[in-house]
């Protein structure tokens, strides 16, 4: 009997960002040093906004104090920023019960460990290209993986197929990496076909933030979501939080399996594992969510949509087919070659990193994917070069 769990030994070597990072890093010796611009890791680059910044000077000397200072926190979450979340969605037309919402360190840990409170080998129908977590925590987890095909024909956003059967689904809009976003009605087609095959939808919203028009920003917008689907939000990408780390939840009361709610399921998961985020960033998040935070954090959602148009336009000239940077941070080109070559290529050429379209799936070879989170001085330069290396492609075809 093996003491390991041998499901990781199906996984890749290295995580994709990881070996972006490690190849990245041998350029670098061998370069002598050559300045390389990364468009590639969806980190940012913009500071924490002030209020965000007063919260947590604010709460850090709460704890300096003994009469106002905490010690362990609720596993939920504090009731403040449940609060603020639910004002968040009361927005949008969409009423939550406090208790329906958790408080986590990210989307990213959530969305891997809500498989804590699903049987093992379990069906799960995934997007392919998509976030490579997704796959890689079924895997191992010793779950069946199925595929629904994000491709140029269908937008990059898959549709039901009655014919297929799973147990979880897994749905990202604004979707990484594509940055395809999915309509009202579209949405309304996976919670149909979610409640009448019986399956939970996974729902990752963590760039809602960058949606413009009427397009929904939560799964719950639609009726019937919740008794069919858990949303997964983050602080991350739109308040500066990548490094602060701070998310939500939404598991609904209303959602059941075998006659068991999860929402149950889940807290007792989170008692256990889990031992809450810190205060201080708790008081961060409600800042930003709450009145005024929103307008600050949308300083910078708007600063990065600049840096996908300042893209998006440089690609246009080239020639180049691509797809997102409207409603996403994310630019989803066709490179028209191995991704991992074109990354070699650009990195060799034009000292600009992307990642490629192959490490998010099968689905994304021949694509690549560019991100808006850099600052606009680099932006501009990265596209620049960009501009160069598609300029010196041409160059060498016309001869």
């Amino acid at each position: 009997m093996s003491v390991i769990n041998n499901n990781f030994l199906l996984l890749e070597r290295n995580y994709l960002f990881a070996e972006v990072a490690r190849r990245v890093k041998e350029y670098g010796i061998r370069s002598s040093g050559k300045s390389v611009i990364s468009l590639g890791i969806g980190d940012v680059t913009r500071p924490l906004p002030r209020c965000a910044v007063n919260a947590i000077e604010a709460a850090a000397a709460e704890m300096g104090r003994a009469e106002t200072f905490r010690g362990y926190g609720p596993e939920q979450g504090y009731l403040f920023l449940r609060e603020s979340i639910a004002r968040y969605y009361s927005d949008r037309g969409v009423s939550l019960d406090i208790d329906e919402i958790f408080i986590s360190d990210g989307a990213k840990s959530d969305l891997g460990n809500i498989l804590d409170i699903f049987a093992k080998g379990i069906t799960s129908l995934i997007p392919d290209p998509v976030y490579p977590v997704y796959v890689d925590t079924n895997i191992m987890a010793g779950n069946k993986v199925i595929y629904a095909e994000a491709c140029e024909d269908n937008g990059f956003l898959p549709m039901p197929d009655y014919s297929v059967r799973a147990d979880v689904i897994y749905l990202c809009s604004p979707n990484n990496p594509t940055g395809a976003v999915y309509n009202s009605a579209q949405l309304r087609a996976w919670v149909d076909y979610a409640l009448s095959v019986g399956a939970i939808i996974l729902f990752d919203a963590a760039y809602e933030r960058f949606i413009s028009g009427d397009l929904p920003h939560s799964i719950y917008e639609i009726d019937g979501a919740k008794e069919c689907a858990i949303e997964f939000c983050s602080f991350s990408k739109t308040a500066g939080f990548t490094g602060t780390r701070c998310g939500w939840t939404v598991v609904p009361d209303a959602l059941e399996k075998e006659g068991v709610k999860l929402n149950g399921l889940w807290l007792r998961r989170q008692c256990t594992k889990f031992n809450g985020v810190p205060y201080i960033v708790q008081r961060a998040a409600q800042a930003v969510i709450d009145g005024e935070g929103r307008k600050e954090i949308d300083v910078n959602i708007d600063y990065y949509r600049g840096n996908a148009e300042i893209i998006s336009a440089t690609l246009a000239d080239a020639g180049v087919p691509h797809w997102g940077g409207k409603d996403s941070p994310y630019i989803w080109l066709k490179c028209g070659c191995d991704s991992w070559d074109y990354f070699e290529r650009l990195l060799e050429s034009a000292q600009v990193v992307g990642t490629p379209g192959s490490g998010f799936g099968k689905g994304g070879q021949g694509y690549f994917r560019l991100t808006a989170f850099s600052s606009r001085d680099n932006t501009s330069e990265a596209c620049r070069r960009i501009k160069e290396f598609y300029a010196s492609i041409n160059s060498a075809y016309k001869r």
